[in-house]
């Protein structure tokens, strides 16, 4: 599969991609955060797909000759009526097209999106209600913040597993692993990628990679195998504190070692 993407500068959008498959085959879905929406053209049809988080790596089938828009939507968007929890993990809701140009969503006919007018398409989701942004999500992610909290961590940490389908631990695992993945696929050693993705050691690393991306380090490396969407992308901003080096969430949950 070859793979195209750009930034959006829209609140509700953090990446929008495209992609077509030269030939059929099995590739590793890896673990992913973010809702989406997909729509896919194969053999003269076409159909948009409602994709939550994915908490682990799997196989899936591509066939050939296939081409995917994709919209990736930021951390806490999600659709009310169809939360992230709900579609994880390959429940994917499949909406068939009306037409050859629209698909009918939440009780209204909406054209489908390009990769030049996805922007305009979600800002019409979002003025109908369609589609929200939980912004409690934001500051649950600061763990360096230093205003006051306006509700308890309890609560912050529903608000987010609701707008994300996540909690606030496998999301930080999940988005840790990619980032290493990435060092790797980058030609960064593994000692090296263990030390900047904020790793215990190489165990940890290893296997958290095995269960969010599907590999190992040395497979990873070698690049042999054809893995979904795994974008550039600079080290999470939570993975860092700027007077202590890693952040003291990682300090902690490093010790405690991830568990699977």
């Amino acid at each position: 599969m070859r793979f195209h993407d750009r930034r959006s500068d829209s609140p509700l959008i953090e990446r929008v991609w495209t992609s077509h498959s030269e030939r059929a085959g099995a590739f590793i879905s890896i673990a992913a955060s973010n809702v989406e929406m997909a729509v896919t053209r194969h053999q003269g049809k076409v159909f948009l797909t409602i994709r939550g988080p994915e908490t682990k790596a799997t196989v899936a089938e591509c066939p050939a000759d296939g081409e995917w828009l994709g919209i990736r939507f930021a951390l806490g968007t999600y659709l009310p009526s169809l939360l992230p929890a709900t579609v994880a993990d390959r429940k994917d809701l499949t909406l068939p097209a009306t037409s050859n140009t629209r698909f009918h969503l939440s009780g209204s006919s909406w054209e489908f999106p390009s990769f030049e007018n996805a922007e305009v398409f979600v800002k019409r989701l979002a003025g109908a209600g369609v589609l929200v942004r939980d912004k409690t999500v934001d500051p649950v992610l600061d763990g360096s913040r230093r205003e006051p909290r306006t509700r308890s961590r309890r609560s912050e940490q529903r608000h987010f597993l609701k707008a994300t389908g996540l909690t606030l631990t496998r999301f930080r695992q999940i988005e840790r692993a990619r980032y290493a993945a990435l060092l790797l696929r980058q030609g960064m050693p593994i000692a090296d990628t263990v030390f900047n993705a904020g790793f215990f050691d190489q165990a940890h690393l290893t296997r958290s990679l095995k269960v969010l991306i599907g590999h190992t380090p040395a497979k990873i490396m070698k690049g042999d195998s054809q893995l979904s969407f795994l974008y550039n992308t600079s080290a999470p901003e939570w993975l860092y504190d700027r007077d202590r080096g890693f952040s003291a969430w990682n300090e902690k949950q490093d010790r405690r070692r991830d568990s699977f």
